[in-house]
């Protein structure tokens, strides 16, 4: 089976930084794309921010030019460096890994348990 925990999540003041970090483990022979959701009460989670394997990065417009996705591949994990928040950026940020199994040649899609980031104003 594979996990991906997320760690890094918390509350900040407008303007200021948060890390989140997700580690992928168990059964992995590679991973494809990596990326990171969010999800505010009411609404359908949405895309924040992708990187493929190779380090190709693509990011939701409300958040270009203050959010960076980064890996370590050597790590299976995947890093979300977001800087100047705002309020509207609070969220259950999950993030989401296309793995590859040692026993399959079929790529499935995981989810973290999510990470609560409060920004008050």
């Amino acid at each position: 089976q594979v996990q991906l925990v997320e760690s890094g999540g918390g509350l900040v003041q407008a303007g200021g930084s948060l890390r989140l970090s997700c580690a992928a483990s168990g059964n992995i022979f590679s991973i494809n794309d990596m990326g990171w959701y969010r999800q505010t009460p009411g609404k359908q989670r949405e895309l924040v921010a992708g990187i493929t394997s190779s380090g190709v990065t693509d990011y939701a417009d409300s958040v270009k030019g203050r959010f960076t996705i980064s890996r370590d591949n050597a790590k299976n994990t995947v890093y979300l460096q977001m800087s100047s928040l705002k309020p509207e950026d609070t969220a259950v940020y999950y993030c989401n890994a296309r793995i590859r199994g040692w026993d399959s040649i079929r790529v499935n899609i995981y989810w973290g348990q999510g990470a609560q980031v409060t920004v008050s104003s």
